[in-house]
């Protein structure tokens, strides 16, 4: 078993990080905006914890807290590098005009940083995305042709910028859902078949081949499958190196994982969760096919069950009624708006109802996400950690997790694993929260006193 490095025994983040993103969309054109900005001290990183979280530190009695940038040793944000592949040519400033989540006054803040990001051609199948086409794509004899023309990306950008370390994060649509298949089921098959062009071979895990196959730890933002079968599973053991994912966790699914967990605490039952949303920017236009929503509809609708347990309280949870529903409207553009209504029952079966309304921006809310997402992977890279992260479950919609487990989804549950585990990496105690110390004068665990 590997061990994790801890404390002074981190590899320290020295030198350049690269960071290579499939899709130059809303998205990734958002978060490199506010990176670029915050570089010049012109905007402020608001919802990323790697920025501006901090972090508690010893008892409540001490009152200390430290700024995690502070605390575990990330990578400036002056220290990264950008690369990315997208089916339109367009650079990220483009991109980032096109997509209209941001004022035009702040993206021109970084317009020469934003063109600099060309993107590469993209690996794209239109199987997997119905509602997409664009000229700006790779052509290859085989799959296995177009990972290893991905590999010769990867090493002219790292060639190109003089990057040190690198990671790949997925930011481009949600692929049609398809569930695994035989060519899956260990790296060899997996392998075979991209030599044979299978069609059950996705451009994510061509990507993710790519990536994980020269050492590189692979982030899925979407809800499709990609690393989470085991052939990719078994290349990443192999190389050592962290995968995590899938489907970064913003808008109606993040009150989900807020909300639901007060009810499963309060043991107040649920008869029916509703759920419905309008969306109008390019990610709107892909769901709008059948095919990619069942990719996301399988990640939205699996988040409540591990939260209320409807196994273990089958006459508050056994029955409710959870639907979702997705509409592309384009006069909204990025402006995502999300209605849920939730009939709720509480003592004596008296029924109540809690009624959400959240007008929310996609990508303002995803771009911290994906920020922390690539500092953190970077880290557990440098400290050792190889594999399924499932510690950074905080930012997903449907966190990968060990075979055997079921995923944590409940967001108050996820951040204490994430925060214990920052604790954990830099030697500092472990916070349980029961308090009793601090009435009683108790024996420390395993001495009798």
């Amino acid at each position: 078993m590997t061990e994790i490095r801890r404390g002074a025994d981190i590899a320290p983040a020295k030198g350049r990080l690269g960071v290579l993103m499939p899709g130059l969309g809303a998205v990734a054109s958002t978060m490199l905006t506010g990176v670029f900005a915050a570089r010049k001290g012109l905007a402020r990183p608001i919802g990323s914890l790697t920025q501006t979280g901090k972090i508690r530190l010893g008892k409540r009695t001490a009152d200390k807290f430290e700024p995690i940038r502070d605390f575990i040793p990330l990578a400036g944000l002056e220290d990264m590098a950008f690369g990315a592949w997208d089916v339109f040519p367009d650079s990220a400033y483009a991109a980032a005009a096109k997509a209209k989540v941001l004022s035009r006054e702040h993206i021109d803040l970084v317009r020469d940083e934003l063109e600099a990001v060309e993107p590469m051609p993209a690996v794209f199948d239109r199987g997997y995305v119905h509602k997409l086409d664009g000229p700006h794509v790779k052509r290859g004899g085989s799959k296995m042709a177009l990972a290893e023309a991905l590999m010769k990306d990867i090493d002219a950008f790292r060639t190109r910028h003089r990057t040190d370390r690198l990671v790949m994060c997925w930011t481009a649509s949600t692929e049609a859902y398809r569930p695994t298949q035989g060519v899956h089921a260990d790296l060899k098959a997996f392998e075979a078949g991209l030599q044979a062009s299978s069609p059950d071979i996705s451009p994510s895990q061509i990507y993710a081949y790519a990536a994980l196959k020269m050492g590189i730890p692979y982030i899925n933002g979407a809800p499709h499958i990609t690393t989470d079968c085991p052939a990719l599973l078994e290349l990443a053991a192999a190389k050592g190196v962290p995968v995590t994912g899938k489907d970064f966790k913003t808008g109606q699914t993040l009150m989900k994982t807020i909300l639901a967990p007060g009810f499963a605490a309060r043991l107040l039952g649920i008869s029916g969760w509703f759920s419905t949303n309008i969306l109008g920017n390019r990610d709107g236009e892909v769901l709008d096919d059948p095919e990619s929503f069942r990719s996301k509809e399988i990640s939205k609708l699996g988040v409540l069950d591990t939260i209320l347990r409807p196994d273990l309280y089958p006459e508050l949870y056994g029955h409710f009624y959870h639907k979702v529903d997705i509409n592309y409207y384009p006069p909204r553009g990025d402006d995502k708006e999300s209605w849920d209504n939730i009939d709720i029952f509480g003592w004596m079966g008296y029924p109540m109802q809690v009624k959400v309304n959240f007008l929310c921006r996609d990508s303002i809310l995803a771009a911290p996400v994906v920020l922390d997402l690539i500092l953190f992977t970077d880290l557990a890279v440098r400290a050792g950690m190889h594999g399924i992260q499932e510690w950074l479950s905080f930012y997903w919609k449907s966190p990968m997790v060990r075979e055997g487990l079921y995923p944590e989804n409940d967001l108050f549950v996820q951040r204490s694993k994430l925060m214990n585990t920052l604790r954990y990496l830099m030697k500092a105690e472990l916070i349980h929260h029961t308090g009793l110390d601090y009435y009683y004068d108790l024996p420390e665990e395993g001495v009798k006193k």
